[in-house]
């Protein structure tokens, strides 16, 4: 059974994870993230990392300061590794409506997760888009 409460607290600090960044809402965002949080997002773009928590909440700040966004994850693939380790698969939506570029994107995210102070944080995210579709008109 806990596993299971370990599952639903994975699903529901992900969820957090998109109503942050969509709401731009940076420091709930950073809480998402381990103090040790590291990141890759792999293209049809070339490949961004991120090697803390830090960086990417500040560089995206910078970047979709004014930029409506939406991000969905769907139909998770959670793995409790441990009692404060787990892995995860999202499927996953974005649509970015920039002046530079607007496009929808579609991939997965591969997390890992820590158990925190009894709390669950990504440690590690890697999204891979495969595909990035231009919108026009935006």
């Amino acid at each position: 059974m806990d596993s299971l409460a370990d599952i639903e607290s994975i699903k529901q600090l992900k969820s957090r994870y998109f109503r942050f960044l969509d709401n731009k809402q940076w420091d709930q965002w950073r809480l998402c993230f381990s103090d040790d949080f590291s990141a890759v997002y792999e293209g049809p773009h070339p490949d961004i990392e991120f090697k803390s928590a830090e960086e990417l909440v500040e560089k995206l700040r910078t970047a979709l300061a004014e930029v409506p966004t939406v991000h969905q994850g769907h139909t998770s693939e959670i793995t409790v590794t441990s009692g404060d380790t787990a892995t995860g698969i999202w499927s996953m939506y974005d649509r970015v409506v920039s002046p530079q570029s607007s496009f929808e994107g579609w991939g997965f995210y591969h997390e890992q997760y820590r158990k925190v102070d009894g709390e669950w944080k990504i440690s590690h995210l890697r999204l891979k888009r495969l595909l990035i579709s231009p919108l026009a008109g935006e």
